[in-house]
């Protein structure tokens, strides 16, 4: 089951909170909830163009041992996404410090993929309280600049949007998409999943402009100063064939106070996608020294 809980984000932006393990036993509220002694809860921050619901498989499992809650991002998935809203990084790690405290999640551990892990780290940097750990998954500290940038802008333009069925869907992001090096079935079933009908076919369920605008905030700038300024204890994860390369995460894990490493093989950029159980894998034992400390 997968039930969702409102939470007003940064100038009012409505923002769609999911639990997708089972419900609470204790009490009717819906932020209440029970975890084993010493166990954090968990917030988990999906990237750009992402979902909550890219986390189900991660959050279901965790949601054994831990309250795991995933968030729809402003401009993303569920929650509102105003012509006019920011899309500042103040704004994203804004947002997630108002789901922390609104569902009373804090000191939760954060679990990030790409730009979310950016969130994470930027909130744990400003806001130690709110955090008791940190999984970066495969995002980068360094300035990406202005050639990336325009890369995807016309990367975007490449998409033949609307998309006649869902099977096309799939089988142009995970075939013919020029950005695939080789046939990628989950990244086809990963857009498939940031479809919704309309009249004239299957079209993204975010604004592209209001992506690009989301990216821009961090592309030009690096990020290694807020890095290290993360206290708690963090996780670096990256899938071998990821964007965030070997050495660049093992200087990541050297910046961070108290960084750990990890890869996963056989994954790429979408590393809980593409290899759910090397992933659960990967984090677990990160998770379990949190236990009571």
């Amino acid at each position: 089951m997968a039930r969702r809980i409102d939470v007003t984000g940064a100038d009012g932006v409505r923002l769609a909170a999911w639990e997708f393990g089972d419900p609470p036993k204790t009490g009717s509220d819906p932020t209440e909830h029970t975890t084993g002694s010493g166990a954090p809860s968990v917030l988990l921050l999906h990237g750009l163009m992402g979902r909550a619901s890219h986390w189900a498989s991660t959050a279901r499992r965790l949601s054994e041992r831990y309250r795991a809650v995933a968030l729809d991002q402003r401009g993303h998935g569920r929650s509102d996404k105003p012509p006019q809203a920011s899309f500042t990084r103040d704004a994203y790690v804004d947002d997630t410090e108002a789901a922390l405290e609104q569902l009373g999640l804090g000191p939760a551990v954060l679990i990030g993929h790409a730009m979310g892990a950016l969130t994470a780290w930027q909130l744990a940097a400003q806001r130690p309280d709110l955090v008791r750990g940190l999984i970066i998954c495969d995002m980068r500290a360094s300035a990406l600049g202005a050639a990336s940038q325009r890369e995807w802008a016309q990367w975007f333009e490449a998409w033949p949007v609307p998309f006649a069925t869902l099977a096309d869907v799939r089988k142009w992001f995970g075939e013919d998409d020029p950005w695939v090096e080789r046939p990628n079935p989950a990244r086809g079933e990963f857009y498939a999943e940031v479809m919704a009908e309309s009249p004239d076919g299957w079209r993204p369920v975010f604004d592209l402009g209001q992506m690009l605008r989301s990216r821009e905030t961090w592309v030009y700038d690096a990020h290694w100063e807020e890095l290290a300024q993360v206290r708690c204890p963090a996780l670096v994860v990256r899938g071998l064939d990821g964007e965030l390369g070997r050495a660049e995460a093992q200087e990541m894990v050297r910046v961070l106070p108290r960084g750990r490493y990890a890869e996963v093989a056989d994954a790429g950029h979408l590393v809980h996608y593409d290899q759910p159980d090397a992933w659960r894998a990967a984090i677990e034992p990160f998770l379990d020294t949190l236990q009571d400390a």
